[in-house]
């Protein structure tokens, strides 16, 4: 999966979709269209004088990026409730260490997503 498929399957396709799996690719390319966009909006609004477009789409995202990483942990074969390690301390280092994981084949959560 490229980068505008993998944003565009983020943005339409499975805004809201906690349901089935993410391709590893799919998950990483979001994340970087995350931190592009994020940066752009800051600079943006640096010179401005307002920080308004930044939250706004913070939380335009919010969901899908939940989302795609629960989606992205039923690929490796976990339960999404997994997610909500990130709110300890050690937490993130582990989901981002299973997201780095590789698909595993065909499992409870449905076949094996395109890469």
């Amino acid at each position: 999966m490229n980068f505008a498929d993998a944003v565009k399957s983020v943005l339409t396709l499975n805004y809201a979709n906690f349901n089935g799996r993410a391709s590893r690719s799919e998950y990483w390319w979001w994340i970087l269209f995350v931190i592009i966009v994020s940066i752009v909006l800051s600079v943006v609004d640096s010179m401005i004088g307002m920080q308004i477009l930044g939250p706004i789409f913070s939380l335009a995202t919010l969901i899908p990026g939940i989302a795609v990483a629960i989606r992205r942990l039923h690929d490796i074969g976990r339960s999404g409730w997994w997610f909500l390690i990130v709110f300890t301390i050690i937490g993130a280092f582990v989901l981002i260490y299973w997201f780095i994981q590789p698909s595993e084949p065909d499992n409870q959560y449905g076949p094996t997503p395109v890469a």
